[in-house]
């Protein structure tokens, strides 16, 4: 059984998507890594990359191109400092070269060693290959696949299911929610209990403490710098931030602050009547998805287009509806909404290239759902009954980006998942789930079927609904 742990469901990345940024820039160090392996990286003297499918369709306005340059240049999306990028990427365009795996100087023209081809491969819509001329002029090929969420596979499924049997399973193996539930009773246990005694057979807890407080100090940075940030936009579609003027709104004689943790605090002496709480949870959901579409730093959650629900809702959480929660809730959070995340992962898809929208906000919203529910003290079959809630009324979101930029419809989406997501954690909390007629692993067997069936069109290409319906030149 596949072992997913929390920390491959939240990542750390640059924006601005998961699948088209953060999965390209880790194929390259990848296909790097091997080409060391066998003793090859040294003789190399020309590169080409051939990008497949949506990874070509929305491959410009999702910088894949510039992630491919950086991932070939030995930079890390989790380090490197994101003022770099731009400087980086202008450097290798006006030289004609790259610092290959960030040790030696290689040939490479971006216009003419980029090839976007519209075919798509039959493995994965999200395809790409890396190809070298040694210097004995033979060429070295091979073919990776950007799964969603900043996961990359190869094509050897049975290579990829030996090394899994290999692998030293989980104490709670989990692939399904029933599965989950099982083990819950069994031990009488919560779930984010039984999670944590998964991730305790791969590290310690300090270095899970760690881990995840670096996840959310990212969260609460990123959602810091959108609600700071005025302007637009980069892309063409001059689409103006909106974080920055709903906070500047609803700070209005709130107090100074001079930190990210004063920040909370000033945040919690704000008014909480119901539409100031939806403007909240909407301002901290589009300042996430506002520095995601500027190369910003997120947390893939599970992807980078939907990274803006799960810090929304905790956010929601810490703010208004529990002033003294510390970081044991935090922790709490985000081991839930990763296991919920990896159920749908490993029974579905997280990749919008492959299910459209519903696999990333449906997904996310599915996770924050189902985490702030236990929080708010329910059991485990509500949990699983707030995430299959929120997942239900995620099922066919369309993934149709306007001239391929993560900006509109997705950066909306967000707030609309985040919403969604509290929505349903209330709807369970009031609910019996021996009453439920649709379990948390029937609707994530629906949503496969509903991706499988859904015009390719609407799955991240801009070939179909707002994409071709709103031209740049009406922006």
């Amino acid at each position: 059984m596949e072992c997913i742990s929390i920390f491959d469901m939240l990542k750390i990345g640059i924006g601005p998507s998961s699948s088209h940024t953060l999965g390209p820039w880790r194929a390259a160090e990848r296909w790097i890594s091997e080409l060391k392996s066998a003793e090859r990286f040294s003789k190399v003297q020309k590169i080409k990359v051939h990008v497949y499918g949506s990874l070509s369709l929305t491959g410009k306005g999702h910088a894949t191109d510039y992630a491919i340059m950086l991932g070939l240049s030995g930079t890390d999306p989790v380090e490197i400092p994101v003022e770099d990028i731009h400087s980086i990427v202008a450097d290798i365009k006006e030289t004609k070269a790259l610092n290959f795996g960030g040790e030696r100087q290689v040939f490479f023209n971006s216009q003419e060693d980029i090839i976007f081809n519209r075919n798509f491969l039959p493995f994965h819509a999200n395809g790409i290959k890396f190809e070298a001329t040694l210097d004995d002029g033979t060429k070295q090929s091979k073919k990776y696949y950007s799964i969603g969420g900043g996961f990359v596979v190869v094509e050897e499924r049975k290579n990829a299911k030996k090394k899994i049997e290999t692998f030293n399973t989980f104490p709670f193996p989990i692939h399904r929610g029933d599965e989950l539930l099982a083990f819950c009773t069994k031990e009488n246990k919560s779930i984010s209990e039984i999670v944590l005694e998964n991730e305790r057979s791969l590290r310690s807890d300090t270095e899970i403490d760690d881990q995840i407080l670096k996840i959310w100090n990212t969260m609460l940075e990123c959602m810091y710098i959108g609600c700071h940030t005025e302007g637009q936009l980069p892309g063409g579609l001059n689409v103006r931030r909106r974080a920055f003027d709903i906070h500047k709104r609803l700070m209005l004689n709130a107090g100074s602050y001079d930190s990210h943790n004063s920040w909370l605090q000033t945040i919690r002496k704000t008014e909480v009547k119901f539409r100031q709480i939806l403007k909240w949870v909407s301002c901290f959901a589009l300042s996430v998805n506002e520095v995601n579409a500027s190369l910003g730093r997120v947390v893939t959650a599970p992807t980078n287009g939907s990274a803006g629900v799960i810090p929304a809702v905790l956010m929601y959480y810490l703010v208004i509806e529990n002033h003294e929660a510390n970081f044991d809730h935090i922790k709490r959070f985000l081991l839930v909404s990763g296991e919920i995340g990896s159920i749908f992962k490993k029974g579905a898809t997280i990749s919008a290239a492959m299910g459209g929208c519903q696999a990333e906000i449906g997904v996310s919203s599915a996770m924050a759902a189902g985490a702030l529910t236990e929080l708010l003290g329910g059991t485990p079959e509500q949990v699983l009954m707030a995430a299959e809630i929120a997942m239900e009324h995620h099922l066919g979101l369309t993934c149709d980006p306007i001239g391929g930029l993560v900006q509109i419809p997705c950066i909306e989406r967000n707030s609309m998942g985040a919403i969604k997501a509290i929505n349903a954690a209330e709807l369970a909390l009031d609910s019996n789930p021996a009453d439920a007629k649709v379990p948390l692993d029937k609707v994530v067997q629906t949503m496969w079927e509903t991706a499988k069936d859904m015009n390719s069109k609407y799955k991240e290409t801009s070939e179909g609904g707002l994409a071709v319906g709103v031209f740049l030149s009406d922006c």
